[in-house]
């Protein structure tokens, strides 16, 4: 493993076609690589627009299968520029099947392993229990050329138990692509508690684990069909924490590319100042399997 990594991330709002919006990530991810860029991580769902804001079966059509067009693209792209390449797709896995996938490639183009969304939430405007089932893959690292990457996708980076399960099974660092904004109903002082709250918790991640955190997220306005939902204005605001929580790189709220440097030989040397991991009682958190504790 690579003591220090340079990583993108590619922030961008996108259209409704999604030819024009993989053709737009292509340049971006050339871009990121004249800069030096060895990983480059793109936003949730990042083909097409957030879909999920409406309940409607004509969507699935949007869905396809791993392997296929989409993995083949990406695939391209990650061997021409000789980078590793993490992305997000509408799997279709069978008919009636489908999920919010990540999926990783290695330098040379090979796919380096899958990762499908365990925790799916359902509130309005994020109506994502319609459309995917829950993952089945559990919380396993990604192995790569550049580390072994823990990537889960945006709901779950509210769940400290996710971020742990990936840390225990060895992760390197952890990766969130993300599809999260404002409820345009919301006032600013909400707006701001929001968005504190999302940056807060996944620093929190990185501190309790000793680990970066890596989150990017989709930028833009993005309408809903569905009457009664006034739309999401995706917040962007990507980020970029080292393992002691402390903000590397951070974007704001338009279309950005964000490039940082990741030394990843600092997780031993935070981890032998701060042993949360060897300090950690086993032995009393049997209840941390139950729904609730009475």
């Amino acid at each position: 493993m690579k003591k220090n990594i340079k990583i993108a991330l590619i922030q961008t709002a996108v259209s409704a076609d999604p030819e024009q919006n993989k053709s737009m990530l292509a340049q971006k991810i050339a871009d990121c690589r004249r800069q030096g860029a060895e990983l480059v991580v793109l936003q949730e769902l990042h083909n097409t627009l957030y879909f999920c804001q409406e309940e409607s079966t004509d969507l699935f059509d949007l869905a396809e299968s791993i392997p296929g067009p989409s993995t083949a693209f990406y695939s391209k792209l990650a061997a021409q520029h000789r980078l590793v390449l993490v992305c997000s797709l509408f799997e279709r896995r069978a008919a009636g099947l489908y999920h919010n996938t990540a999926v990783v490639f290695e330098r040379d183009g090979s796919l380096a392993g899958t990762y499908r969304k365990m925790h799916i939430p359902d509130d309005p405007g994020f109506y994502e229990k319609f459309y995917f089932a829950p993952g089945d893959l559990g919380f396993k690292p990604i192995e790569t050329s550049l580390g072994k990457l823990g990537v889960l996708i945006c709901w779950d980076q509210w769940f400290p138990e996710a971020a742990r399960l990936m840390t225990l099974k060895g992760a390197d660092l952890l990766i969130y692509p993300t599809a999260i904004g404002w409820d345009l109903r919301d006032d600013e002082q909400e707006k701001a508690r929001q968005l504190d709250a999302w940056i807060t918790v996944q620093r929190g991640h990185a501190v309790a684990n000793g680990l970066p955190v890596v989150a990017v997220n989709r930028s833009g306005y993005e309408q809903s069909r569905a009457y009664s939902q006034q739309g999401i204005l995706f917040w962007g605001n990507s980020f970029v924490a080292g393992p002691q929580g402390e903000i590397q790189a951070r974007a704001g709220e338009k279309d950005e590319i964000l490039l940082t440097d990741i030394n990843m030989n600092r997780n031993e040397e935070v981890r032998r100042w701060w042993p949360f991991l060897r300090d950690r009682r086993i032995d009393a958190y049997q209840n941390l399997l139950k729904r609730f504790v009475d």
